[in-house]
């Protein structure tokens, strides 16, 4: 079926890349809107879903969901396995056709169980990452709305404001005070302005002023703009498929592949020996070939991407009950093995609720009662600090954020004397936001901001008596104020003003401005922060706060919040360090304040270089670059969409008790996976590295190559309910990383025990129950499979077999297993599958040793977690 949808005729006819649209910045708006057969008020819905079917999605890397046929023949996509089949129907031909049917039976068997679990895992996986879709505002027949980006299409018109990702490539139609960062694309580290207008063709793309790129974001101010290229057309895609971008791998990822090779490398080489040896012992060459193949399949643990999938997929549902939604789950390791947890201050540590507790002049008068536009000038300097403040917080066009909120809740002025004129928004290279108002005939620039950034472009200071003095002089007593109301709790802001002469201005000319005083804001601790910090130590993650706030009102929180021996650093200390001394000073620091939004990421990276798995929460425009660097990027539902969109995990509630709970659950989730690790280097790879080593003396092979497949999909079944099983405690309270030189112990000591009774099997029916070849084999693949299944309920846990108790599908799925196993020799498939029954004799003696395996078993593990640590 064409991929191409014919269109109505009433719809626009829209060629898949017009020449002219390659240097869009250099037509006019109108000129872009008719070449994509759009106008301003946006596309109707129709066209834009008959777009969105016509050049597929706005993703970088296109979903294409495969189909249930797609995923089916995945699980036998390996090399071992298309082998196997291979020579199994090659045996139809030249030999054996009920064995190679029944060799294929158990193959497609086997793949059909990894397919329903990969099947449910990935619907599963689907729903929950709906749930956190970053969207853009569109206009659609006029109206706006919100949909997913990946549904944005040529022509669509967007929205913008602070905190917005860009949805695609854009043309600019109309702007204000419009502030996009383009670090991602461009490298440039400053925001950059952009306003509507035709530049030409050659411009370059860090000049281009009237366009706006995908994988950028605005900053602040507002702005409406076409989409001209979506998808792989944009700038971005088109570097994101030259350098083929894709996610960093996690170290549990890097483990699985390490482990994954490792066992690969043992595997060829055993089944070259094997097979070269019963080709030498002139055994049937197709017979010694399909053996050898079989135990390869024996020990290749294939059934584990599946096992990973559906532990991770159901770590990941559980962890939505508990309001964490896991947009890469691959992550959910890492947040298992975290131990440093950063996060901001504001609505994390404290109840994100910015209130103004006073308005304080330079004298340290705190604002009275009553004050009115009228008698502002009769009134103590801090009543018109919070009036120049109002004035300023209620006209801003820029960024929304709490503070400017709270300032217009706190105290009402009648404005309707002054004129907004011009306004230069927050960014957070500033720290500033200006406006310039008209009051009669004189002009007043009102700035407010982080005190520092404030007190830089001061050239004066107004005394409670009115006077304008220099501020050179005041520098030390300003500063030893704000330390003083940061002692208290209280973060100060500070307010200046200057008198203009221009209906207009920029940010140069914020300068040789009056410094008229400071607002006092508080944000109390949000109540029980200080248990939810002491459970988190206990599950030894080490909590630090990276703010923004002067260092005194940082060291206040964590004292309030019983954070013991809190040990700081500010930002400008951080400026002089270098990145080796900071990766030593990181460790034991826990409070990073005065840090500049440049800083948070070089504080992650420092801290993982020092051997940490470090996460970090942020919900803001300048968190960005922070949640990528962190081994675990964490946001909140409510966070911009470029902080959502950086994140690995996003919680519904920014509360670090749902934290918690999802690293319980992405702990849980990381050792259920390991359980099978543990699984298919212990009974199962035993069994098959003693078939292996006997096959070499004994006249006959100890199992056919049906036999083996049908005893590794038996041993496989009980392990595919593995996600479901309790986990120790003990496996939760503490950070665990993937090791593999730990699981390679394991292997050895547990595979060579299984080895020990496996040939302890051997010499009981060759040697004391002299065995014919039919009961050699019926024995050993009872003894094989009763045995390994019985060891899953051994390795799964450090405790006693006794004290830990399995889950109960874990449960159930083993006695099934041990039930058909013993049953088979029974029924008519016996003959088919070369067994029959076995006398009592038999069954006792296998009975005697599988108890005797399972003993020494949980002897030998004390033994192991005594001397080997993990």
């Amino acid at each position: 079926m064409s991929s191409r949808v014919r269109q109505p005729k009433d719809l626009p006819q829209i060629k898949p890349m017009n020449p002219q649209l390659s240097t869009f910045w250099s037509l006019s708006t109108d000129q872009v809107l008719q070449q994509m057969h759009s106008t301003t008020a946006g596309l109707s819905r129709q066209d834009a879903k008959q777009r969105l079917s016509e050049f597929g999605a706005n993703s970088l890397k296109q979903k294409h969901k495969s189909s249930a046929w797609i995923l089916l023949l995945n699980q036998f996509k390996s090399p071992i396995i298309l082998i196997l089949i291979f020579a199994a129907v090659l045996s139809i031909f030249l030999k054996d056709a009920a064995d190679a049917i029944i060799i294929l039976t158990i193959v497609f068997i086997s793949g059909l169980l990894g397919f329903w679990q990969e099947q449910g895992a990935s619907n599963a996986v689907e729903k929950l990452l709906a749930l956190v879709q970053v969207k853009a505002t569109v206009l659609r027949d006029g109206q706006s709305q919100e949909i997913p980006n990946e549904e944005v299409v040529r022509g669509d018109i967007v929205l913008l404001s602070a905190g917005k990702n860009i949805p695609g490539d854009c043309l600019v139609l109309e702007s204000k005070d419009l502030s996009v960062n383009e670090a991602a694309l461009t490298g440039e580290t400053y925001p950059v302005d952009k306003l509507s207008g035709v530049l030409p063709a050659e411009t370059g793309l860090s000049q281009r002023t009237n366009s706006l790129y995908l994988g950028t974001n605005v900053i602040s101010g507002t702005a409406k703009a076409v989409v001209v290229h979506t998808g792989k057309e944009t700038e971005f895609g088109k570097v994101s498929e030259r350098l083929k971008l894709r996610p960093s791998e996690t170290e549990f990822e890097r483990g699985l592949s390490k482990f994954g090779y490792f066992l690969m490398e043992v595997t060829l080489i055993l089944v070259v020996l094997i097979f070269v040896a019963n080709v030498y012992l002139h055994r049937p060459v197709l017979e010694s070939f399909l053996f050898s193949l079989a135990l390869a399949v024996g020990l290749t643990p294939q059934l584990l991407p599946a096992i990973v999938s559906v532990n991770l997929a159901r770590g990941a549902k559980k962890m939505a009950k508990k309001q964490v939604i896991v947009k890469r789950l691959p992550a959910i390791e890492n947040f298992g093995s975290m131990n440093v947890f950063c996060t901001d201050k504001t609505g994390t540590l404290t109840e994100g609720e910015v209130k103004i507790h006073s308005a304080v002049d330079v004298e340290g008068k705190e604002s009275v009662g009553g004050a009115s536009l009228r008698d502002a000038a009769r009134t103590p300097q801090a009543n018109r600090v919070l009036l120049y403040a109002y004035l300023n917080a209620a006209s801003e066009s820029g960024y929304v954020n709490p503070i400017d909120t709270a300032i217009r809740e706190y105290k009402t002025f009648d404005i309707s004397a002054y004129q907004k004129l011009d306004e230069v928004p927050y960014d957070f290279n500033r720290k500033r936001l200006s406006i310039l108002f008209k009051k009669e005939s004189t002009h007043l620039i009102i700035t407010k901001g982080a005190l520092k950034n404030i007190l830089d472009v001061c050239s004066t200071v107004e005394t409670g008596e009115g006077k304008a003095i220099a501020i050179a002089d005041q520098r030390q007593k300003l500063h030893q104020q704000a330390e003083d109301l940061g002692s208290k709790g209280f973060r100060a802001l500070g307010v200046a003003y200057r008198d203009f002469n221009q209906d207009s201005f920029s940010k140069d000319d914020e300068t040789n401005m009056t410094f008229l005083g400071y607002l006092a804001l508080f944000d109390p601790p949000k109540a029980g922060i200080a248990d939810t910090l002491k459970e988190l130590q206990l599950l030894g993650i080490t909590p630090k706060m990276i703010t923004g706030d002067s260092k005194a009102v940082a060291m206040s929180i964590i004292q309030q919040v019983g954070l013991p021996q809190a040990k700081a650093l500010t930002g400008s200390e951080l400026e002089k360090l270098s990145d080796e001394a900071l990766m030593h000073r990181v460790q034991d620091t826990n409070v990073f304040a005065e840090v500049e939004p440049n800083q948070k990421e070089r504080i992650i990276i420092a801290l993982k270089k020092a051997g940490n798995v470090v996460g970090y929460l942020g919900d803001g425009i300048n968190d960005a670059s922070a949640l990528h660097a962190a081994d675990v990027g964490i946001s909140v539902e409510s966070a911009v969409d470029v902080a959502k969109e950086a994140a690995d995990i996003v919680l519904m509630a920014k509360d670090l008790n749902v934290l918690i709970e999802g690293v319980k659950e992405g702990r849980v989730t990381f050792a259920n996976t390991l359980k099978y690790v543990f699984m298919a280097t212990s009974a199962n790879f035993g069994n098959m590295f003693s078939m292996a080593g006997i096959s070499l003396f004994l006249p006959f092979l100890p199992l056919l190559p049906s036999q083996i497949l049908l005893t590794n999909l038996l041993t496989d079944f009980p392990e595919l309910t593995i996600a479901t099983d309790r986990v120790d405690k003990e496996l939760v309270n503490k950070p665990r990383r993937m090791d593999i030189k730990f699981i390679r112990n394991f292997m050895i000591v547990f595979g060579l025990l299984s080895s020990i009774f496996d040939y302890l099997t051997f010499g009981a029916l060759l040697l004391l129950l002299h065995a014919q070849p039919e009961q050699f084999r019926t024995g050993w693949f009872l003894e094989s499979v009763i045995s390994a299944s019985l060891v899953v309920l051994v390795v799964r846990t450090r405790q006693s077999i006794l004290n830990s108790k399995p889950g109960k599908y874990l449960l159930t799925a083993t006695l099934a297993t041990i039930g058909v196993t013993i049953i088979i020799p029974w029924t008519p498939l016996a003959t088919l599958l070369g067994f029959q029954p076995l006398p009592l004799n038999f069954v006792l003696v296998l009975g005697a040793i599988v108890l005797f395996y399972v003993t020494a078993a949980e002897n030998v593990k004390r033994v192991f977690y005594s001397y080997v640590k993990f």
